[in-house]
């Protein structure tokens, strides 16, 4: 699908592949065959959460004709990946892939003026942390999509994923996934 954006949507999605890039060139320099391992968290059961695996399901369709061995996508709308099931999954990648470098993708909570806004680190996602469940630290670089507000209660913030726009969830996980696929092009 080609997304066509708004000149704020196009300046959001070019600042996103800059700082995808540059943090992927500085994990190409510590390893040599650099494998990619995209962990697109979230459940398709609330709207807010969806961003992971909506990101993984579209990934997946769009890299799949390019037939690419060293990257690999765990989370889809199909088999989605969660807090209930991310430590298995980090056990088979600790199995089946030689120090990959994780990028854990999910959706976040946070002020109100970053709503709609994409975040990029060299540090790891903290899953569950909105809901303020016991930690689980994934990933060497990490992009969150901010859908809501982080009211910093748990019955409150459970709330704000569950009454989010699935509109401004797809529109974020395609620039997302635009990103992605033309950061692939300079590995």
């Amino acid at each position: 699908m080609n997304v066509l954006y708004n000149e704020e949507e196009n300046e959001q999605k070019d600042d996103f592949v800059q700082e995808l890039n540059y943090y992927l060139q500085q994990e190409r320099k510590n390893k040599n065959d650099m494998e990619i391992v995209f962990l697109c968290i979230g459940t398709d059961r609330m709207i807010g959460d969806c961003l992971g695996p909506l990101v993984g399901t579209e990934l997946k369709e769009k890299l799949e004709p390019y037939n690419i061995s060293n990257i690999t996508i765990y989370g889809t709308l199909k088999e989605n990946l969660c807090y209930t099931n991310i430590k298995d999954t980090l056990k088979d990648i600790q199995k089946r892939h030689q120090n990959p470098c994780i990028i854990a993708i999910d959706a976040a909570l946070s002020q109100e003026e970053n709503i709609g806004k994409i975040f990029v680190k060299k540090e790891k996602i903290n899953l569950g942390k909105g809901l303020y469940k016991s930690k689980i630290e994934v990933g060497n670089i990490s992009i969150k999509a901010v859908v809501g507000k982080n009211y910093k209660l748990s019955k409150y913030n459970f709330a704000s994923l569950q009454n989010v726009a699935l509109n401004e969830v797809i529109r974020l996980s395609e620039i997302v996934v635009d990103g992605i696929c033309e950061v692939i092009k300079y590995i």
